[in-house]
């Protein structure tokens, strides 16, 4: 069978090149005998495996000496807990700006352990756009402001990041995780779940300014204590070790084939212009974004009607252009084009919504 074109939000479409990769490793990695899926995650083969993963990160996003890089478990959604356990440490305070739904469950979860407070919302427009914020709208005393970069269920990402001063940011940028170069020294926290852009499910890398560790709540499970984690050079319990080799490849795979995040946004600016520009000119189609904040990563659109929307799914699943279903808050259809779908997929994508919209005009 051939391979479709796979739009999913996450866990999303991987480089081929790197699924042929591993599948030619499986049984037996560069001579050693086993699998990584069987290694032990003490041995000197993962530990060169972990090792060049981080030195290809460090790498590609130019992170300061002054940062960790952990390789983490839990998914995206822990962090919403370990976060306000680990930094919110200070007055006890923390102000989020909601954008959309996974801003908002980050926001409900950190209040359970402090005065957290959202200074900014979009929620009034099915979070159809980035709120524009002020300096004096954040606290002087938070210990932190939390955003979510990209929003993968809405669509929109920040251009520019909200003006806090010399408070610490941090950002969850699951859904554009090295997609595009990103100044990691503005930030005291950036992590993300893999399965967006990076690896398959099971991982979470989280890149943490040294001087903000040592300060975790004393009731702080020890697995989301970062302290101890970056102590471990994150070998504290044994790893996600398949899901650490396959993001090594994945950035093995930007550094070969783009050499940079800058050509890497080059890139994907080129395929996302292509969607755009079709849902633009569509009398049929329409994107729900405003223009100025729309993602290089997610594109949500949409018809006039609830069948239309329906028979457009099912036939482009037909087609073989799966995964397309929006998310059901914002209902129509969604296209997730991250790093490893080829420009040749929306092409072809775009074909075929022209098709669609010429038979059911």
């Amino acid at each position: 069978m051939a391979r479709v074109y796979n739009f999913s939000a996450g866990p999303s479409t991987l480089p081929e090149s790197v699924l042929q990769k591993a599948g030619a490793e499986i049984m037996d990695y560069k001579g050693s005998g086993q699998s990584v899926m069987e290694m032990s995650h003490r041995s000197k083969v993962f530990d060169d495996i972990i090792k060049e993963a981080e030195a290809l990160m460090r790498e590609l996003y130019q992170i300061p000496d002054n940062y960790k890089v952990l390789f983490l478990q839990g998914g995206a959604s822990a962090q919403f807990s370990a976060i306000p356990l680990n930094f919110m440490n200070g007055s006890g305070k923390a102000d989020y700006i909601i954008t959309g739904q996974w801003a908002k469950k980050a926001y409900q979860e950190a209040q359970k352990y402090g005065d957290v407070k959202a200074v900014a919302s979009s929620a009034d427009k099915t979070f159809s756009y980035i709120p524009k914020t002020k300096a004096e709208d954040f606290r002087e005393d938070a210990d932190y402001v939390y955003i979510c970069m990209n929003n993968t269920i809405y669509g929109t990402v920040y251009k520019e990041l909200p003006p806090v001063g010399d408070k610490v940011l941090i950002a969850d940028v699951s859904s554009c995780a090295l997609s595009e170069p990103l100044d990691i020294s503005k930030f005291g926290v950036v992590y993300f779940g893999a399965q967006k852009n990076v690896a398959p499910a099971g991982l979470v890398v989280a890149i943490i300014r040294e001087d903000l560790l040592g300060n975790a709540r004393d009731i702080t499970p020890v697995m989301m204590n970062y302290k101890v984690q970056a102590d471990a050079d994150s070998l504290y319990n044994t790893p996600p070790c398949w899901t650490i080799y396959i993001c090594k490849l994945v950035l093995d795979w930007i550094k070969e084939e783009f050499g940079s995040l800058e050509a890497m946004k080059a890139h994907n600016e080129k395929k996302a212009k292509i969607l755009y520009d079709f849902l633009d000119s569509s009398k049929m189609f329409k994107g729900t974004v405003v223009p100025e904040d729309r993602s290089l990563m997610n594109v949500p659109f949409v018809t006039d009607s609830d069948e239309l929307n329906a028979k457009f799914i099912k036939e482009a699943t037909e087609a073989g252009f799966v995964n397309l279903k929006g998310h059901r808050s914002v209902g129509g259809m969604r296209a997730s084009i991250y790093n490893a779908m080829p420009i040749e997929g929306v092409e072809k994508l775009v074909e075929f919504m022209k098709k669609f919209e010429e038979e059911n005009a």
